[in-house]
C-alpha cells in the first residue's frame, strides 16, 4: 500500500488541524504548570531576599553583641599639622598635652663633587648600621654589606645602583649641579641606633686619602670621604611634661591605643583629647534598626493582599513567613535581663504600626549619656536565652534562621523541590503529548492510505461501468 506523504490527500480531511486540537488537549495541562511554575520562581526569588535580609539584620545585630561595637572613640589634636593622632576601638577616654622639641632625623652625607662620569676607583666598600657618640662608632646587631667597585667602570651612579640593590638599609642617589656630581646616601630609618658608617678597602692601598675610593668612605673626623649633612636624631618630646623619645616620628606604643604622628617642632603645648564617639555608636544603632526595617518591609509585602488591584503577595497566606513575621516583631517587644533598660523602647527604639522600628531621638540621646547601661542592653548575657541582650538574641535568631536546617533554608529547599517537581510534570505531559501526536499521525494517515486506494478502486470501478454501457 503506498504511504501517504502529505496528511489528508487520500481523505480530503484536514488531518494536521485535527491532530493539533487534540495535542492542544493534551498539552493543557501545561498552563496551569507554568502559571505554577512562574509563582514558584517569585517565591524562591523573594525567600531568597528574605534570607539575604536575616543575614544582615544578623549581622548589624552581631556588632552590637560584642564590647567593640560599643567602644568606638576619636581623638583630636588642637594642632594636627604638627601633632596628628589616630585611635584606636576601645582606647581609654583621656585628654594629654603634648609638646614636640625635636623631631625623629636620618642621617644623611654627601660626597665632594667630581666631573660627571668619573671612576671612582677599585676596591669595595662596606656599610654597617650602628650609633654615633661622638667620633665613636657603635655597630649594631645587623650584618655589614659589602659592595665591590671595579676600576675604571664605576661612576657615582652605578655606585648609587649598587648600593640600593644591597639591602643595606641606607639608600643613594646622585646630586648634579654647575660644580658636577655628588653621592648622597641616607638611612632609610630615623633614630640615633639607624646611623651608618662607611668604609672602603681601596684598592691605591691608601683608605682615607682624597684619591680613588676613599672619597667615599664616612667616619666621623675623616675629612677626605664624605661629609655629614645630618645627624641621625631620636625625636624628643613632653606628654604632660614627661620627656619622651623615640627613633621614628610615628609613636604607636606609647599611649594605649593611640598612634602619634610627629610632624613639626612646636611652640605651644598641643592638646589631645579622646572621647567616646557617639555618632558611631548611633550609626551602629541606625543600621540596626535600618536592617530590620527593611526585612520587615519585605515581609509585609510579600504576605500583603491589595484590596484595590486584587493581587497577592507571593507569600500572601505563607504560614512559615507568616510566623517569621510574627516571631520577628514579638522580639522587638521582648524583655532582656538587663537593667536599667530592658526593652528597646526604653531607649527610643520603638516599634509602630506595621512593625516598624523607629528611634526617638530624645531617648536615644540620653541613653546614649549612659553609654554603659545601653551597651548592657544590647550585650548582657543570662541563662535564659530569651532574656539575653537584643545583640546576642538577634543575632541567634537570626544565624538559626539561615543555617542549614533553618525555618528559612527549609522554606527555601521546599520551593526547590516543588520547582523540580513541577519541572518534571511539564516534561511528562510533554512527552505524552508527543507520544498522542505520533499516535495520531500513524492512525490518520492509515486511515487517509486506506480511503485513498478506495477512492482509487472506486474510480476504476466507475470508469468500467461507463466502457460497459457504451459497448
Amino acid at each position: 500500500m503506498a504511504t501517504i506523504s502529505s496528511p489528508g490527500i487520500g481523505s480530503g480531511l484536514d488531518i494536521q488541524s485535527i491532530v493539533s486540537q487534540l495535542v492542544a488537549l493534551e498539552k493543557a495541562p501545561l498552563t496551569q504548570l507554568k502559571t505554577q511554575a512562574t509563582s514558584l520562581q517569585t517565591k524562591l526569588s523573594t525567600m531568597g531576599t528574605i534570607k539575604s535580609q536575616v543575614s544582615a539584620l544578623g549581622d548589624a545585630a552581631a556588632k552590637l553583641s560584642k564590647a567593640s561595637g560599643w567602644d568606638p572613640v576619636k581623638a583630636t589634636s588642637s594642632n594636627p599639622s604638627a601633632i596628628g593622632v589616630t585611635v584606636k576601638a576601645g582606647a581609654p577616654a583621656t585628654s594629654i598635652t603634648m609638646e614636640v622639641q625635636n623631631l625623629a632625623k636620618a642621617q644623611s652625607t654627601a660626597s665632594a663633587a667630581v666631573t660627571a662620569g668619573t671612576a671612582m676607583g677599585t676596591g669595595s666598600m662596606t656599610i654597617e648600621l650602628g650609633q654615633w657618640s661622638g667620633s665613636s662608632f657603635t655597630a649594631g646587631s645587623g650584618t655589614p654589606v659589602t659592595i665591590d667597585i671595579d676600576a675604571g667602570q664605576d661612576s657615582l651612579s652605578s655606585i648609587a645602583s649598587k648600593i640600593n640593590d644591597s639591602n643595606a638599609g641606607v639608600s643613594a642617589t646622585v646630586l648634579r649641579d654647575a660644580s658636577g656630581e655628588r653621592l648622597l646616601v641616607r638611612s632609610k630609618a630615623t633614630g640615633e641606633e639607624n646611623a651608618f658608617r662607611i668604609t672602603v678597602a681601596d684598592d691605591d692601598g691608601d683608605d682615607t686619602d682624597a684619591a680613588g675610593l676613599s672619597r667615599l668612605a664616612f667616619s666621623v673626623g675623616n675629612a677626605n670621604g664624605m661629609s655629614r649633612s645630618q645627624n641621625a636624631e631620636n625625636a624628643q618630646a613632653t606628654i604632660n611634661g614627661v620627656p619622651v623619645t623615640s627613633a621614628s616620628n610615628t609613636l604607636s606604643g606609647t599611649l594605649t591605643g593611640m598612634t602619634i604622628q610627629l610632624s613639626q617642632e612646636t611652640t605651644a603645648p598641643v592638646t589631645i583629647d579622646v572621647t567616646n564617639d557617639t555618632e558611631a555608636i548611633r550609626s551602629n544603632v541606625k543600621a540596626f534598626v535600618d536592617a530590620y526595617n527593611t526585612l520587615n518591609s519585605t515581609l509585609t509585602s510579600a504576605l500583603r493582599y491589595d484590596e484595590a488591584t486584587k493581587t497577592a503577595g507571593p507569600l500572601q497566606g505563607d504560614a512559615t513567613t507568616v510566623g517569621l513575621q510574627n516571631a520577628l516583631r514579638g522580639m522587638m517587644r521582648s524583655v532582656s535581663a538587663s537593667t536599667p533598660y530592658s526593652r528597646l523602647s526604653d531607649v527610643g527604639i520603638e516599634l509602630k504600626s506595621g512593625g516598624k522600628l523607629e528611634i526617638n531621638a530624645t531617648k536615644m540621646d540620653a541613653a546614649l549619656d549612659n553609654l554603659d547601661d545601653l551597651k548592657a542592653l544590647f550585650t548582657s548575657t543570662s541563662s535564659d536565652p530569651t532574656a539575653t541582650g537584643f545583640g546576642w538574641k538577634i543575632k541567634n535568631f537570626a544565624e538559626g534562621l539561615i543555617d542549614a536546617d533553618g525555618t528559612v533554608s527549609n522554606k527555601t529547599d521546599a520551593l526547590k523541590a516543588s520547582i523540580k517537581r513541577n519541572s518534571l510534570d511539564q516534561d511528562r505531559v510533554n512527552d505524552k503529548a508527543a507520544r498522542t501526536e505520533k499516535r495520531l499521525l500513524a492512525q490518520y494517515n492509515a486511515m487517509d492510505a486506506a480511503v485513498g486506494s478506495l477512492n482509487g478502486l472506486s474510480a476504476f470501478v466507475s470508469q468500467q461501468i461507463i466502457l460497459w454501457n457504451k459497448s
